[in-house]
């Protein structure tokens, strides 16, 4: 997140103390929906436009009534407010391309407990998880600027408020040139309710309704078209409409991928992949298949992973991990704009391995994870934010495993190095030809703190333990 000058950080504090105090439970702003409305099934998300929470003073030398001192930074947020069940958290604004320079926090109210959080900030992306800047998913036209999505737990109160970066000091004496940065315009908090898993239909040994294709095919249970579309995607690693896809021993994960690859599989990459590591599909975390555009893209090979953090948080249990990628994939889709989750994989803290993005684990599918480098990459984020916190063992020795496994199935050593061309963004200009480690952190392809300093710092390991679960000398 980009985060405050030192020297400005006073100045911050001062005008976000002379914010409205907030209020009391009891006091709180009139309901705008029912509170006590029952978490959706399938999920919803509220789009609450924020408001100015104070004027912005201008500073114009010579003009009477003017203030000399440097302006107000701009401020807009929500007084706190009941709100329908929510987990999910997120602010967005109208054009992708402008960047909010400042700080967003909120405070959420537990149905559980009734109580309210203290203030949590919200970390800022400015675009680094998005599609390349010539790809079509970014041209669609609904694409917003997006924070970091924050996971909060269901709540059903919200609090909002932010704040543009504030100019810095002036030189005594000097013309006002550090005025504070302007907020984007069309600011709306994201609140995302992950809504419950899907339970199956009963079946009934028909085949009616607007889900079925003109062949007359029988479905499974509870399956819709789009649902068999995705979990087709991985045949014939696990049967249609799997919630999971096994593990495997290495020499059988060998067999496997030369058995999908209808023997296409080089010898070369063969000796070299890793042990499959059990994967709970998209119908294993109940996506909502609707949601995303259909069909696949895919690039043409996979030459690196980019490892990234969530950064939502770490108040998350590992049985509540369904939710929280439920949630992600709604705040990218729905809020973000994007044509699916942007990740291919994600891992929970307790190491469990999920499918991401549509269109098979085992394919070079086109994410949205790293802009700039999404061709012939993989993107996975390990759910929960490692800034100063450490990532678990057991969500990093996950990395290992999946990493062994999908990049050996295109013969690459986690240990080596490979070229990737920039499709452009902050640190390297379109075109750019980079030299990047096959198992990278997101920081390496874009100028960000993501994947954490602390995860970040466990990829050289990492990178041994992957290489030798491929059998790697």
């Amino acid at each position: 997140m980009r985060g405050f000058l030192a020297s400005s950080i006073g100045v911050a504090t001062a005008a976000a103390l002379a914010l409205p105090v907030a209020l009391p439970t009891s006091a709180l702003a009139a309901p705008a929906l029912d509170a006590a409305a029952p978490v959706t099934p399938a999920g919803s998300t509220q789009s609450l436009p924020l408001v100015p929470l104070g004027p912005v003073a201008d500073r114009t030398p010579g003009v009477p009534g003017m203030s000399a001192s440097p302006r107000v930074p701009e401020t807009q947020g929500l007084p706190a407010r009941e709100v329908k069940t929510f987990s999910l958290v997120g602010v967005i604004w109208d054009d992708v391309t402008t960047e909010l320079h400042g700080r967003v926090q909120v405070r959420t109210r537990s149905t559980r407990t009734a109580t309210w959080s203290d203030w949590q900030d919200v970390e800022i992306h400015n675009s680094e998880h998005a599609a390349d800047l010539d790809a079509a998913e970014r041209a669609s036209g609904r694409i917003h600027g997006a924070t970091a999505p924050l996971w909060v737990g269901e709540s059903d109160g919200v609090e909002v408020r932010v704040q543009a970066e504030p100019g810095a000091p002036d030189t005594p004496g000097a013309p006002d040139t550090h005025a504070p940065a302007r907020l984007p315009s069309g600011l709306r908090i994201e609140l995302v309710d992950p809504g419950v898993e899907r339970p199956a239909a009963p079946a009934d040994g028909k085949n009616s309704g607007p889900d079925d294709d003109d062949k007359g095919e029988v479905l499974p249970p509870g399956m819709t078209m789009e649902m068999a579309e995705s979990s087709a995607a991985n045949l014939p690693h696990a049967p249609l409409g799997a919630n999971e896809i096994t593990e495997l021993n290495k020499e059988d994960s060998t067999a496997d991928a030369i058995y999908a690859s209808d023997g296409e599989l080089t010898q070369a990459a063969a000796p070299y992949i890793g042990p499959r590591p059990l994967i709970v599909t998209r119908k294993g975390w109940g996506a909502d298949e609707s949601l995303r555009e259909k069909g696949f893209v895919y690039t043409n090979t996979v030459k690196a992973a980019f490892v990234h953090h969530s950064a939502s948080g770490n108040n998350y249990a590992c049985k509540d991990a369904p939710a929280v990628i439920r949630s992600l994939y709604r705040y990218h889709v729905l809020s973000s704009g994007w044509r699916d989750i942007g990740y291919n994989f994600a891992v929970d803290k307790c190491g469990t391995v999920y499918e991401g993005r549509a269109g098979g684990v085992s394919k070079a599918v086109l994410g949205a994870h790293t802009m700039g480098f999404n061709t012939d990459s993989m993107g996975i984020a390990v759910l929960g934010t490692y800034t100063s916190t450490p990532p678990p063992a057991v969500a990093v020795d996950a990395v290992a495993r999946l990493t062994a496994w999908k990049l050996g199935l295109f013969g690459r050593d986690p240990r080596a190095q490979t070229t990737l061309k920039s499709g452009g963004g902050n640190l390297y200009a379109k075109g750019t030809n980079v030299k990047m480690n096959v198992i990278s952190g997101h920081r390496d392809g874009f100028a960000t703190e993501c994947p954490g300093k602390l995860l970040y710092a466990k990829l050289p390991p990492t990178r041994t333990a992957s290489a030798k679960l491929q059998g790697r000398p």
